[in-house]
């Protein structure tokens, strides 16, 4: 004889689906796709009736601490953020310290991508050491998606779905501009309109001296203005909102993600 659980009962109304959807998300460790719900019931369900069912579920939820939103990964229930400084107080470990480093890194890739590390290392000015992209990877935030057809097939970073879901996101055209992502990631690099309006002066003029090098044969950069990435960079597992930056590391002065910032309100996101 087939149980209950072996052989789930035909869904008769919207009522018993929400309920349903509401059991599995609740229990599930990360966001579900529509696929995934899918999977719980032998009938077939469209998408249609599933988002009806989500969005009346999302609606249920408003005037609780909890809500329901859609990321890039599928849908999940998360703390409203009007009630983190209370739950932050029930952790006894301090939230992880980020580089600089790290955070030019990754927001090079989320508003260039797809990138190759020389790509992150022209724009940085500095040499990107391998521990920044393997830890960004081991987070799950970036991925190789390709290669670029030059000597050595450079690989192509790209950011993962699981990254827009850690920023509670749908879809990359959902990014903020650079400095809002800023803040979010790290408050203490907020960009201030002055300084803006001097990174967009030095890019002009930037631009004029490497036309110059260009039409004489010489080199934009040479070896001798490399500068060495630090040694560890280390990314904890926790939430993206509950991060700060590490402010002690000494990092280059030519601010290279404000002029990302300035560079990214004039050609837009990709």
């Amino acid at each position: 004889m087939n149980t209950p659980m072996n052989n789930p009962p035909t869904i008769n109304n919207l009522e018993d689906l929400k309920r349903i959807l509401e059991a599995a998300l609740l229990a599930a460790d990360g966001p579900l796709s529509l696929r995934e719900m899918k999977r719980m019931f032998e009938q077939e369900l469209s998408e249609d009736m599933l988002r009806r069912a989500l969005d009346e579920l999302k609606t249920d939820w408003e005037n609780k601490a909890t809500e329901l939103i859609q990321v890039a990964e599928g849908w999940r229930f998360q703390t409203r953020p009007e009630m983190q400084p209370y739950l932050a107080r029930m952790r006894n470990e301090k939230p992880p310290r980020y580089s600089r480093a790290v955070l030019e890194t990754l927001a090079i890739i989320a508003y260039r991508q797809p990138v190759t590390r020389g790509d992150v290392e022209d724009i940085r000015g500095v040499s990107v050491n391998a521990h920044i992209i393997k830890t960004l990877e081991e987070r799950g935030w970036i991925e190789t998606v390709g290669h670029r057809d030059v000597p050595g097939k450079p690989g192509l970073l790209a950011t993962t779905q699981h990254f827009l879901s850690d920023l509670g996101l749908r879809s990359l055209q959902e990014l903020p501009p650079l400095e809002e992502l800023g803040n979010l990631l790290a408050p203490d690099t907020a960009v201030t309109p002055e300084e803006l309006e001097e990174v967009r002066e030095e890019m002009a003029t930037d631009e004029v001296v490497e036309a110059g090098q260009v039409e004489a044969g010489t080199p934009a950069n040479t070896a001798d203005e490399a500068r060495t990435e630090e040694t560890s960079e280390e990314i904890s597992s926790v939430p993206v909102a509950e991060t700060t930056i590490e402010n002690e590391i000494t990092e280059p002065s030519d601010n290279s993600i404000q002029t990302l910032a300035a560079s990214s309100q004039s050609d837009g996101h990709d």
